[in-house]
């Protein structure tokens, strides 16, 4: 049997490399999980949320580049790096958008950020504020690769962080839909009668509540929130992985290695977990696919509607709330960007689901 199973999974891995659409998913969505990871790394605005807001470049186009003056902190950051990671520049510089400068020997004299024809005054400022560093060490050309929205906040640098809201509510919610459907799933399909009349009772009124008015009495019983949301998702998703689990083993609880388990007398929790639940992962790791996309999509719909996570947190939901109504004022890409973001992720998690289904089909080795 053990034999056999390795072959199994080996035959499974080959045909699985074999699906070039299911490859190039599997490896985007990897790319997504260390971005998501490494963010703030990556992000040209590291404070925290990407949330430094200029307003006098809101809604510029992508790849727009302007001077940056960085003004250093006055008190001394002791940020561990972990934290950093986890929750971006807890003390982040002050940034002045500059159009020009020149120094004296003493000082700074800029001319802060304009557009038309009327030119600001002039600001003076002592080289000390600056430590006596090299010009070129806080005066920078800082390009903004997907533009800035409305609040004039690099776009770039909340998409890539709001990739971690979109990302990780898919792993939380698929994890909690697991552990609630094998479970409800296994009761019911293994002990058969009055438990799994109930367990069905409970299966059918569940599905019959539209998925989203759900998830939106759960997130308001629960309140607003990033925790929140992640929870709520999950328990809507737990309804499609127990008919599944349940139908499973309906099919093969008959099967003499289970009746010989029985004889044996161990235990229906050993039973259930150690025979019968690892002969069928294989559409259990496909249901989860495709509930991962579908808690993308279900997160993204709650955060447009204003009840996912709250500001300042970025998810790609609420940037296309927050700047859809640019589409017909001549900037689509303010929403568009998001947009194309969750279609991607979403689609790579469906392609994967398909390449998991045909590679882990067992009638076609």
């Amino acid at each position: 049997m053990q034999s056999e199973n390795l072959s199994n999974s080996s035959s499974a891995l080959r045909k699985f490399l074999k699906n070039t659409s299911g490859v190039f998913s599997l490896g985007f969505i990897i790319l997504c999980f260390f971005i998501a990871i490494f963010a703030y790394v990556l992000a040209t605005d590291s404070s925290s949320n990407a949330n430094q807001m200029q307003l006098e470049i809101h809604s510029k186009k992508p790849g727009f580049k302007v001077l940056v003056m960085t003004i250093p902190q006055k008190t001394t950051n002791n940020q561990s790096y972990f934290n950093y990671l986890l929750n971006g520049n807890q003390q982040p510089p002050t940034e002045i958008i500059i159009n020009s400068y020149k120094t004296t020997s003493t000082h700074l004299n800029y001319i802060p950020y304009f557009e038309g024809k009327i030119e600001k005054e002039p600001i003076s400022l002592p080289l000390s504020a600056f430590n006596n560093t090299p010009t070129e060490s806080f005066i920078k050309t800082k390009t903004y690769w997907f533009g800035t929205d409305k609040y004039g906040r690099d776009l770039y640098s909340r998409m890539l962080i709001g990739s971690r809201i979109t990302f990780f509510i898919g792993f939380i919610a698929v994890f909690i839909s697991l552990i609630i459907g094998i479970t409800l799933g296994s009761i019911a399909g293994y002990f058969g009668g009055k438990t799994d009349a109930f367990i069905q009772w409970l299966i059918n009124v569940t599905w019959s509540i539209p998925t989203l008015l759900l998830v939106i009495a759960i997130t308001l019983a629960l309140g607003k929130g990033f925790w929140q949301v992640f929870i709520a998702v999950g328990l809507t998703m737990w309804v499609e992985v127990a008919r599944v689990v349940r139908g499973q083993i309906l099919s093969i609880k008959k099967m003499q290695y289970v009746e010989a388990a029985k004889v044996l007398g161990f235990s229906n929790m050993r039973i259930i977990f150690k025979h019968i639940l690892p002969n069928i992962m294989a559409p259990i790791i496909v249901i989860s696919a495709a509930n991962f996309a579908s808690a993308i999509l279900i997160e993204s719909g709650l955060s447009f509607l204003g009840i996912g996570a709250q500001p300042p947190i970025p998810s790609w939901g609420a940037m296309i709330k927050e700047n859809y109504n640019y589409i017909i004022l001549g900037k689509p890409y303010l929403a568009m960007i998001p947009g194309i973001a969750i279609m991607s992720l979403v689609l790579a998690f469906m392609l994967i689901g398909n390449a998991l289904r045909d590679a882990l089909d067992v009638k076609t080795y």
